[in-house]
């Protein structure tokens, strides 16, 4: 994906599109945060339930089926033709992101195993310490024009 610049700021998109969990209330506050701290709007977002996320997730040019299904089921980033997932999504998201959350690229120089692993963890007990809604979230209209669905 071209970067095209208007002014100082990217068009919106331009820093990928992040799938996401629409029924996990972590993954949905994970997008929230991602919304607040991305004022240029470089992120779009998709549920990986949605049919968007599905018809995507089937396209061969992005190398999906390397990916093993336990990658693909919190945070993925589609960023330029290249698949990000498990921590390395997060760092990709956070080094765009303004303010402190750039900050959080430091965890990079952790080995990917280990940082991996902690993703994981998290991964696993979401539901259990977070919750799930038994629908997608529904953006408010104000966010709205930054969803596929």
């Amino acid at each position: 994906m071209e970067q095209a610049m208007t002014g100082n700021k990217k068009d919106p998109g331009d820093g990928g599109i992040i799938l996401f969990d629409g029924v996990c209330n972590l993954c949905e506050r994970s997008v929230q945060f991602v919304i607040r701290h991305d004022p240029d709007a470089k992120f779009m977002f998709a549920p990986l339930q949605s049919n968007y996320a599905r018809t995507l997730l089937k396209d061969p040019e992005l190398g999906f089926e390397e990916f093993q299904a336990g990658d693909l089921d919190s945070f993925v980033l589609i960023a330029a033709g290249k698949v990000n997932v498990r921590s390395d999504a997060w760092l990709s998201i956070c080094r765009q992101l303004d303010g402190w959350p750039r900050l959080l690229r430091v965890f990079q120089v952790v080995p990917r195993f280990i940082r991996d692993a902690v993703y994981d963890f998290i991964g696993r007990h979401r539901y259990q310490w977070f919750g799930k809604k038994p629908q997608c979230m529904i953006p408010t209209p104000d966010i709205q024009r930054r969803f596929k669905q």
